[in-house]
């Protein structure tokens, strides 16, 4: 601690702006300000170019508690498989989409975190011994490389009303919070600073201008903190100090006159009956699909993380007093039908949703595409079998071809192989430079060549 001894915990960073503007710019929580028992601290798109294709989109899509085993795997890989009845749902989109199967996630030795590791492994390509250790998850490194001067870097929601129900992270700050609330994300994207890029007359706000180089304005400063202080706390201010950086390119997104986007057009608010309902799931889903759909094709951001909810899912059929996690571990399997009824009647719902969620995005013509064929949809699951936890035989799913980078309409069967491999693919399909991905036995190098262009 020898090297922060200067550091005051009331420091902050100091700076002028063009005009004589004073900003400031306050500091993260850094170990250097606080002491062994923390009462130290306690008392203190723009559109591409004319001509260009329009940048590719990425996004996440989670449901709870996987599908009935042995009913969702189509019996021939490649092209032109056939989709088991618990699959039928997907019918309609079966040529936008690629289906994976017989992959697991690897606990090396640790202990299955239920409705956690799995996801965990997927969404980050590693697996941690408890569950406070998240770290950088595949949204934030492929939105690093695409989702650049967008006014929202990412956006999160949910459909259960579960805020913590998320598997987006940047670094090891924690969850990114998801949106609850279709009103409130209708009111976020086009209310206040939305700027409707089809609009002949544009005009910057001056107090923008103001604060869009706050950074700029105390780099010195910064530089010589980031030598004075502690590995540790170079970490913390890193992320900190891009978070302000996004901050910025937010800011100089409003500054700049937006490249006309023919399919953006402003949605209707609509209404919302937040709850764990079927129904009212269903509508939630409906409108956070028709919102995030349009924050795409308005370019306000390329990268979405959708939830159906928690993995422990308070999903309700009407009639049933026990929520979806309950019932796959307490409703008796049918011993003429070989499955649970109302568990296989709730995961049938969820492709459901997936389907409408793709069907929306198809739904928006684009020049000679869709939205969907230049967007990636990464849709994953927390358990093979949930009544089991069984991190084995995943369904995956991707919808989309990224812009013709992947192919699409295709099974992948790849028994015992590290689900890791689908992030991994997605990743190289959409530029993130790496030649592999993943820790300890999840670490994979090899992406599905099969499914790339």
């Amino acid at each position: 601690m020898s090297a922060t001894r200067g550091i005051g915990r009331r420091t902050v960073l100091r700076g002028m702006l063009k005009g004589g503007a004073a900003v400031t710019v306050g500091l993260p929580v850094l170990e250097c300000l606080l002491n062994t028992n923390g009462t130290a601290y306690a008392a203190g798109i723009g559109g591409a170019a004319a001509g260009a294709p329009l940048p590719p989109c990425f996004g996440t899509w989670f449901w709870g508690l996987g599908l009935i085993p042995n009913h969702w795997e189509p019996a021939a890989a490649g092209p032109g498989y056939e989709l088991p009845e618990h699959l039928a749902g997907l019918r309609p989109i079966q040529s936008k989409i690629n289906l994976f199967s017989g992959m697991q996630v690897f606990l090396d030795g640790k202990v299955n975190q239920n409705h956690y590791s799995g996801a965990q492994g997927q969404a980050t390509g590693r697996v941690s011994r408890n569950g406070g250790d998240y770290s950088t998850s595949i949204d934030t490194l492929i939105g690093d490389h695409i989702g650049r001067g967008t006014r929202f870097r990412s956006l999160e929601v949910t459909c259960d009303g579960d805020s913590s129900a998320s598997w987006s992270a940047r670094g090891s700050s924690g969850l990114n919070p998801s949106e609850t609330s279709p009103l409130a994300l209708y009111a976020r994207i086009f209310g206040d600073g939305f700027r409707d890029p089809n609009l002949a007359d544009f005009q910057a706000d001056p107090a923008v201008m103001v604060r869009h180089s706050v950074l700029s304005a105390v780099s010195e400063q910064r530089r010589k903190l980031m030598t004075a202080v502690s590995a540790s706390d170079r970490a913390r201010l890193d992320e900190y100090f891009s978070s302000v950086r996004d901050l910025e390119q937010k800011l100089a997104f409003e500054l700049d006159r937006p490249a006309p986007l023919p399919a953006c057009t402003v949605p209707e608010a609509g209404t919302e009956e937040i709850g764990a309902l079927v129904e009212q799931v269903e509508r939630t889903h409906r409108q956070y699909a028709r919102l995030l759909a349009h924050a795409l094709a308005c370019g306000q951001t390329r990268i979405f993380n959708l939830t159906m909810g928690s993995a422990f899912s308070r999903l309700r059929r009407p009639g049933e007093v026990n929520a979806y996690h309950s019932l796959t571990h307490e409703e008796p399997i049918d011993r003429e039908l070989g499955y649970q009824p109302t568990c296989k009647w709730l995961a049938e719902r969820m492709m459901d949703f997936f389907r409408e969620f793709v069907e929306t995005l198809d739904g928006i013509r684009e020049g000679g595409g869709t939205l969907l064929d230049r967007t990636v949809v990464f849709a994953f699951t927390d358990h093979g079998e949930a009544r089991m936890h069984s991190m084995k035989r995943y369904p995956i799913l991707t919808a989309g071809s990224g812009g013709g980078r992947m192919k699409t309409g295709l099974h992948v069967a790849s028994e015992g192989d590290a689900a890791t491999r689908v992030g991994f693919t997605i990743q190289q399909a959409l530029g993130v430079v790496g030649g592999r991905w993943g820790a300890e036995s999840n670490e994979v190098s090899r992406p599905f060549g099969e499914v790339l262009t």
